[in-house]
């Protein structure tokens, strides 16, 4: 192992400047300007996928839209958490470029790739000052991202919502560790901030929380969805291929709905081509929820959700080893 680089020093410096370390999961087709800016504004780093912007052109006015409220925030006194932008980094993926471009001229801090390489993307984050961070669900996809160059790792375990992996947190943590020592994050049912406490003790710096940001007021989803959160347990939560071709964790009811057996395979296989935010994909029609839904009771506003976390985050650290109950 080597020393931490200038960039991997910025991405700790970044997470401990903030009330508790936590990065909004950047949700496709639930995260948007308005979602990101109430978490930078609450005091978790924001986020969304840019392809949740149905057209390149859209995401250049959300894009305008962030960096001009930062800029009225910094001319206010007001401190905001840092912002990040997801970008889908497979092959068939043909909004890519497009998304670079904007990406080099916006400049958010931190950028996140999924689905593929972030070598796609390094060498012109770093130009700007920019942090780069990879999700991976395999220990050898985190050697290849660590090899690569990334300056954090978002370890996906099993239980996220979404795109998910199957490896446990607790094993996980410890197989990457062996031959990374920089930024490590960790995603899949963190729910409160007890968890994100219980995530730094097994060796992670900092956590990613979904599924309780989806039913906030902010986040682009319909009341639905929203009520489907507030009515789903653990045991309504599907892991399965047959929508997008990844495996991924999804509602049974939204399933039933839609008429899509869990046991069968996407008959597209994986395809992120074209515009996937607007056009007729499977997984337009499905909701998504890690395992941890069942925390879920009621809608709130992110900076609820966000005093909750910070409150249990303090209360866990503070409380003696062994009556860290509810």
């Amino acid at each position: 192992m080597s020393a931490h680089t200038p960039s991997q020093h910025k991405v700790l410096e970044l997470f401990a400047a903030l009330p508790v370390p936590v990065l909004a999961a950047p949700m496709f087709l639930v995260s948007g300007p308005q979602l990101l800016s109430a978490c930078c504004h609450a005091g978790i780093i924001g986020s969304m996928p840019a392809p949740n912007a149905r057209t390149v052109e859209i995401l250049e006015q959300w894009l305008e839209q962030i960096s001009a409220e930062r800029e009225q925030a910094q001319a206010a006194g007001t401190t905001l958490a840092p912002w990040m932008l997801n970008m889908i980094v497979h092959s068939t993926y043909d909004r890519f470029a497009a998304e670079l471009e904007l990406v080099k001229r916006f400049q958010p801090p931190i950028v996140s790739t999924a689905l593929g390489s972030p070598k796609r993307v390094l060498e012109d984050v770093h130009a700007y000052g920019g942090v780069v961070m990879a999700d991976v669900i395999t220990p050898a996809m985190a050697r290849k991202a660590a090899d690569a160059g990334v300056d954090a790792l978002i370890l996906v375990c099993n239980g996220a919502g979404g795109h998910t992996g199957t490896n446990n947190p607790f094993a996980f943590v410890d197989e990457v560790r062996r031959f990374w020592d920089g930024p490590l994050g960790v995603a899949g049912a963190i729910s409160n901030g007890r968890d994100v406490h219980a995530a730094q003790v097994l060796g992670y710096d900092f956590a990613v929380v979904g599924t309780r940001l989806v039913v906030t007021r902010e986040s682009l989803v319909e009341d639905d969805y929203r009520q489907m959160l507030v009515d789903c347990s653990m045991d309504d939560v599907v892991v399965t291929k047959a929508v997008s071709g990844v495996l991924a964790n999804w509602m049974r009811p939204s399933l039933e709905k839609a008429g899509i057996d869990p046991s069968g395979e996407s008959k597209a296989g994986v395809d992120f081509s074209g515009n996937i935010a607007s056009a007729n994909k499977a997984w337009k029609h499905v909701w998504s929820a890690g395992q941890g839904v069942g925390q879920i009771t009621h809608p709130c506003s992110v900076g609820e959700l966000v005093s909750e976390l910070v409150d249990g985050y303090r209360a866990s650290l503070d409380r003696p080893l062994g009556h860290n109950r509810r």
